[in-house]
């Protein structure tokens, strides 16, 4: 496919932050946003971009996007979903809390909680409700990945599975349209599936933008879970497969 330039930059932005907006997108160019929609059309015919609603993605096929860029993506639907996901997490529970930026937005909504025994392999999630007396941070051992502060590996996965705890908060890096739930580093995989095995009350979150995206790593299905909390469910055989195997779905934009 030939590239104009204006194009070629928004390819480049995608990759870079992972996500694009028309609106900002046409400010940015100083163009029409029939003109990007033009541009972001294109560019999803060569299956270079993924289309969502109101601008495009990267697919992000085999790697995942930068985590800074990951923090930014529908960053307001992710705070959405981390204060669904808290609200039922009653006082006086254990948890685990997995890697994600979206389990991280759940991790700040705990904050006004009592009680809490959180056990988690995210360095960021550690740090931030350390200093919360009424919380008690347990972190997993194993080896930190630098991109994100993520701690994977056989270790982690042992760690894990000393505890069975109430609830068990998870993202997914990609949801495919037959409920498969996708990651990209199997490293962080086996702790997801340990997490799985070892909590009562399984909450899936994750935005809508994660419907639109591939990766290579299987952690599992979203009939292993027992909550899906999403801004909105844009794939019907997602939200058929949720009623048939009993997970209660909840949408933030609803």
């Amino acid at each position: 496919m030939y590239l104009s330039g204006r194009q070629a930059e928004i390819l480049d932005l995608a990759k870079t932050e992972g996500r694009v907006l028309v609106e900002e997108l046409a400010q940015r160019f100083s163009v029409t946003p029939q003109t990007i929609r033009k541009d972001l059309n294109d560019l999803c015919d060569a299956r270079v971009l993924n289309r969502i609603h109101g601008g495009a993605i990267f697919p992000s096929g085999k790697e995942n996007v930068k985590y800074d860029a990951r923090r930014q993506i529908a960053a307001t639907e992710k705070q959405a979903i981390g204060r669904a996901a808290a609200a039922l997490i009653p006082d006086n529970a254990s948890l685990f809390i997995n890697i994600g930026t979206t389990t991280e937005a759940v991790g700040e909504a705990l904050l006004d909680h009592k009680e809490l025994m959180v056990i988690t392999n995210n360095i960021n999630v550690a740090n931030r409700l350390r200093v919360f007396p009424s919380i008690e941070v347990v972190i997993a051992g194993g080896v930190v990945r630098g991109s994100d502060g993520g701690i994977v590996g056989e270790a982690a996965v042992d760690f894990i599975k000393q505890f069975k705890v109430d609830f068990a908060v998870i993202g997914a890096s990609a949801i495919d349209h037959d409920g498969a739930l996708l990651d990209f580093d199997y490293r962080e995989v086996k702790v997801a599936q340990a997490i799985i095995a070892n909590a009562r009350h399984v909450i899936l979150v994750s935005d809508s933008t994660k419907f639109e995206r591939t990766a290579p790593v299987r952690i599992g299905h979203i009939s292993q879970v027992q909550t899906f909390i999403t801004d909105h469910c844009i794939i019907e055989n997602v939200r058929k497969i949720c009623a048939e195997q009993d997970v209660r779905l909840i949408e933030t934009d609803a």
